[in-house]
């Protein structure tokens, strides 16, 4: 997909900044990808799939290679090597309007998107 597919589909562009990124499992025992994003008059969390099971003092821990390649393709996306370097980034966003949930996320310069759903929809190879 690129940004004149997404405008096609109705989706209005915008500029975001992550404020924060964090990996947690203290969500109801799943590992989570949560980022917070700043729009300059809005804000929202972005991620928050389940990519893996387990809770700070469980014996067994779940992950897959599926949810790896998830935060490879964020940070890919994004343009950055290491999970740490997420926070201050610029991203482009793509939305239906106030109310509607971000869910794809672009680079702010290459014409690069990650959309979570579709990714989680794809076959495991």
């Amino acid at each position: 997909m690129n940004t004149e597919q997404l405008i096609a589909n109705g989706y209005k562009i915008e500029n975001a900044r992550i404020t924060g990124a964090e990996l947690s499992m203290e969500d109801h025992g799943c590992l989570t990808l949560s980022m917070s994003l700043d729009g300059g008059g809005w804000g929202c969390t972005y991620g928050g799939y389940c990519i893996g099971r387990g809770y700070l003092g469980a014996e067994v821990f779940e992950g897959s290679a599926k949810g790896n390649e998830y935060i490879m393709r964020i940070m890919n996306t994004v343009g950055v090597s290491k999970f740490s370097a997420l926070k201050g980034q610029i991203v482009r966003v793509a939305t239906k309007g106030w109310g509607s949930c971000v869910k794809i996320i672009g680079n702010v310069i290459e014409d690069r998107w990650f959309d979570p759903e579709q990714f989680f929809e794809e076959e495991a190879v």
